[in-house]
């Protein structure tokens, strides 16, 4: 294990998860009439507030900015935490899933109620599975995927780096 083969792992995690988790959200929203400015606009809303449906383009792209970075932030936590325990690592699909309900719940849970979003953090059934599955599947899969093969290497195994450290 090399840290730029992590730091690598987390940038394309990071950018792959973004990618998907936000093609779900567009989808979604396109699938009950939002325009795919307004889910851009709405992620700005967590630094901007309600003043970024009133800034057009330029709020989207700070949204779709805030988005990827948040994405990369979180598969940076989960590179930390696969570093510190590898034995996180022996089962992807398990760790998947529940990086994907952590994640999923620190946004819903801390992260909005702190940010400048102006609506009140709901759990509507069928959004709020769905979006779970999203970040299970769509959002922390390529996450773990990618660190995981730069942390265990191809075959699975822990590097000789990664076995070093106290599990």
């Amino acid at each position: 294990m090399t840290y730029r083969h992590v730091a690598t792992a987390v940038l394309m995690g990071g950018l792959l998860g973004g990618a998907l988790d936000l093609l779900f959200a567009v989808s979604f929203a396109g699938y009950n009439g939002v325009p795919v400015v307004r889910v851009f606009q709405t992620i700005a809303s967590g630094l901007l507030g309600s003043s970024a449906y009133a800034g057009g383009n330029a709020s989207a792209a700070l949204g779709v900015l805030c988005h990827f970075t948040l994405a990369v932030g979180w598969a940076a936590v989960f590179a930390g935490l696969a570093a510190w325990k590898p034995a996180l690592l022996r089962s992807r699909l398990l760790c998947a899933v529940l990086f994907g309900l952590g994640v999923f719940l620190a946004m819903r849970l801390v992260v909005l109620p702190l940010s400048a979003y102006p609506r009140p953090v709901t759990f509507a059934p069928l959004a709020s599975t769905l979006d779970l599955l999203s970040h299970m599947f769509l959002f922390a899969g390529p996450i773990v995927a990618f660190t995981s093969r730069a942390i265990t290497g191809p075959d699975g195994r822990l590097s000789p780096g990664a076995a070093r450290r106290p599990a």
